[in-house]
């Protein structure tokens, strides 16, 4: 269960890295690459199909990076979370957010044997401040309705 300091551990961590990151503006990955960016993170865009996304070098993986990073973002299937948090153990990191759809049991589990802090099964932009115009309301509402995290 995701909690509010796992939360805000994470995005106290001013260098990300972004796994499954689209060359498509469009595709949230990309939108929570550019978002997280503006907000003044330090963002690694990961695809391995792609040299590079908006102008920035793209890296085929974790362990290509050129430093570490805080916390990796993962917006994947959830059939790819799993070798993508065993890449995050093998580079150090120890921070990780599977993004709404992310989630898989298997990358839940390893995470909780392995010593990862993970956030699961919330939107990144509706706690990365500040909170963009699109998900203020929601995040207004869902703790309205008790969802966020405690």
């Amino acid at each position: 269960m995701t909690t509010k300091a796992a939360v805000e551990d994470f995005l106290a961590q001013r260098t990300l890295a972004v796994v499954g990151v689209s060359r498509d503006s469009r595709k949230f990955g990309n939108v929570i690459f550019k978002d997280l960016k503006k907000k003044g993170y330090r963002v690694y865009p990961i695809n391995p199909n792609a040299q590079s996304i908006e102008g920035e070098p793209c890296y085929s993986n974790l362990a290509s990076l050129p430093e570490k990073v805080g916390g990796v973002i993962l917006v994947l299937p959830p059939a790819k979370s799993a070798q993508v948090v065993r890449e995050a153990k093998a580079a150090g990191i120890e921070r990780v957010w599977l993004q709404q759809g992310a989630e898989s049991r298997e990358a839940l589990e390893f995470c909780q044997q392995n010593g990862i802090s993970v956030v699961a099964g919330e939107c990144i932009l509706m706690f990365a401040r500040p909170i963009g115009f699109f998900h203020k309301p929601h995040r207004w509402v869902w703790g309205l309705m008790g969802k966020l995290p405690q």
